[in-house]
């Protein structure tokens, strides 16, 4: 792998990644808003989420090249029991990451449980997109 391969590769995960994070911070700030009846700060949902999503898709990506199911279908990836441990891990950090980088507008934390249902939030609507689409 050249270099400049290695620079596109991570310049296209990073574009992506915070595409899907923008995606991600649109369903969590809405539940994070109703949840904890206060504001909090969307940029910093955003960054929580774009950091979310990298270390997702780089799980995700390893995953795969470790199965060899790098090609559709990808019905047998989404069955396989290295993706469901990667993303019981990715909901994890996804909820601490949340948890420690989102304050609302009184400058305190969000609370862990509004963290665990905004994840489950957006990880309920990727999984539905991700099923449709393999």
């Amino acid at each position: 792998m050249t270099l400049l391969t290695l620079l596109s590769t991570l310049v296209w995960w990073v574009l992506y990644g915070s595409i899907l994070a923008l995606f991600g911070a649109l369903i969590a700030w809405p539940v994070l808003r109703w949840i904890e009846r206060a504001n909090v700060v969307f940029n910093r949902v955003y960054l929580a989420c774009l950091l979310w999503t990298l270390a997702g898709m780089a799980m995700v990506a390893g995953v795969a090249l470790y199965e060899g199911h790098v090609r559709p279908p990808f019905a047998p990836l989404l069955a396989s029991g290295g993706l469901r441990i990667a993303l019981v891990v990715d909901m994890l950090l996804g909820a601490a990451l949340l948890w420690r980088l989102i304050p609302r507008s009184d400058a305190r934390r969000i609370r862990p449980t509004s963290a665990c249902l905004a994840v489950a939030a957006v990880m309920a609507v990727s999984f539905g997109v991700a099923t449709s689409l393999a």
